[in-house]
């Protein structure tokens, strides 16, 4: 009797022998743990062999399982090529991009607008974190894509740019004259330190007078001239200015923004996510 091999249960063996794991590769395609955990065991059940080896701390492959792994990888591009073209290019899916929020605009609007118009049926999931949390969700498979800003770029990512961290405040403000100088700063923001020891050395007293973890919080209270906050150049918002203090304040340092791609991520529109944000951060 002919029968047929369950392609969902497929796609999830591929991405569990990738991810090194059920829990992250649940987080790549946007299912639950249990249910990628059932569609492995329905699939070991219907050829009536182990395929996974769960006896160490990441799930390798038995030797039936590797047998299966170059099949499964050419069962499951011809199903996506056969897909694609009677569709005319119709692809459909979910992508999730993590974006710190201080270098959301001006360039990740412009990215969604123009993958929008070559993908309409793809859901772009935009998730505005720390860099810190944006590196865990990664970790953990809840993001395809993220991009950083930091110091250096770790195993496997991409800097895509530069940017010098500037002073910014409110309007005709003058509360980068105060001293003690008057900061703000969300809790998890990560210029946070940096900008501190740069005062420090500076010989600059200070005092951490707004914090939250609302960037929104914090904007309000630099627009109302209560501190002075830090931001990549040409990132503020528009209702804040650099600080023109002429030397009174020390230089910051600059900061990468790196781009990071998971291993799952494949298929022509999330190469085409990729390349739209390369260019418009190359462009910056």
């Amino acid at each position: 009797m002919l029968r047929n091999m369950d392609m969902t249960a497929l796609r999830s063996f591929v991405a569990v022998s990738d991810a090194g794991g059920v829990t992250k590769a649940a987080g790549f395609l946007h299912v639950t743990q249990s249910a990628v955990s059932m569609q492995l065991k329905r699939l070991e059940e219907s050829l009536n062999v182990q395929l996974l080896d769960r006896s160490a701390r990441q799930i390798g492959l038995t030797v039936h399982g590797e047998q299966l792994l170059g099949y499964a990888r050419r069962m499951l591009d011809l199903n996506d090529e056969v897909y694609a073209r009677l569709t005319h290019q119709a692809f459909e899916g979910e992508l999730t991009l993590g974006v710190p929020h201080d270098i959301v605009y001006p360039a990740v609007p412009k990215v969604l607008q123009r993958f929008n118009a070559a993908y309409p049926r793809v859901r772009v999931h935009l998730v505005s974190s720390f860099t810190r949390n944006l590196h865990n969700l990664f970790g953990h498979g809840e993001c395809d894509i993220i991009l950083t800003t930091e110091d250096f770029c770790e195993a496997g990512g991409e800097t895509l740019t530069e940017i010098p961290l500037v002073w910014i405040g409110a309007p005709d403000g003058t509360a980068w004259k105060s001293r003690p100088l008057r900061l703000a700063f969300e809790h998890n923001c990560i210029f946070r330190i940096g900008v501190q020891e740069a005062l420090d050395r500076a010989g600059i007293p200070w005092e951490m007078a707004v914090e939250s973890d609302s960037s929104r919080t914090i904007e309000a209270s630099v627009s109302a001239d209560l501190a002075v906050h830090t931001v990549l150049q040409g990132m503020g918002a528009p209702y804040l200015e650099p600080v023109r203090h002429g030397g009174a304040l020390p230089e910051l340092t600059s900061k990468k923004i790196n781009l990071y791609v998971s291993d799952l991520a494949k298929g022509q529109a999330a190469e085409d996510l990729v390349q739209y944000i390369r260019s418009a951060f190359s462009s910056l």
